[in-house]
């Protein structure tokens, strides 16, 4: 699967948000938001205003960077929202909220997505009591999310563990940090869902 391997600051600059690409330094002053919170290139601060859907589409690549995603995957998880009762644009972020990788960084056990879904890569997590490696896997409310016992030293868990005391824990999710497990305790309801993306103009683009 294609990867960018570019510089993570780059793409917050270029969508105007904190996509928390990089961990703790996102929190602090020193996230480049803070210090050039213009997009990247030549002509950047001089750029015209957005089409309808040039803003659709700026939309769709942020959520999709904010969950760390490639276009097809994104693409799929949009056609599985549409197709559930409901609306599309809290479907979609709910079904993305519910990824296996995005539990563990919520949860505090990954200082990003992206140290996440490595960790889940690395056979370093559980669910339900089993070894789980697919950062995809959605939860499902009751789901128990551990640190595997063998893994419960390993640098980059406690270290992102010990930095996320004081963000804020999801009301969808419960955390013993002693244990070092979690559980999803019910679906993510939109207005428990802080990212910073309008999805009617995700459907938008999609539904052209």
């Amino acid at each position: 699967m294609a990867r960018y391997r570019g510089p993570a600051c780059r793409l917050c600059r270029r969508e105007g948000i904190r996509l928390y690409l990089k961990g703790e330094r996102c929190y602090t002053p020193k996230c480049e938001i803070e210090k050039r919170a213009y997009p990247p290139g030549q002509h950047a601060q001089s750029r015209r205003k957005l089409s309808d859907y040039g803003l659709q589409l700026r939309e769709k690549q942020r959520m999709r960077r904010y969950y760390g995603l490639t276009e097809a995957p994104f693409r799929q998880y949009f056609e599985a929202a549409g197709q559930r009762p409901g609306v599309t644009g809290e479907n979609l972020l709910q079904i993305l909220e519910r990824r296996l990788d995005n539990v563990i960084h919520r949860l505090g056990f990954g200082a990003s997505r992206r140290q996440a879904r490595q960790s889940v890569d690395h056979g370093h997590f559980l669910v339900n009591g089993r070894p789980c490696n697919l950062p995809a896997r959605l939860l499902e409310p009751g789901d128990v999310v551990a640190v595997k016992e063998s893994s419960r030293a390993v640098p980059a868990i406690v270290q992102a563990l010990s930095q996320a005391g004081g963000r804020r824990l999801p009301p969808w999710l419960e955390l013993d940090a002693a244990a070092m497990q979690g559980r999803v305790v019910s679906w993510p309801r939109r207005d428990e869902i802080d990212t910073p993306v309008q999805e009617q103009l995700v459907v938008e683009y999609y539904s052209r």
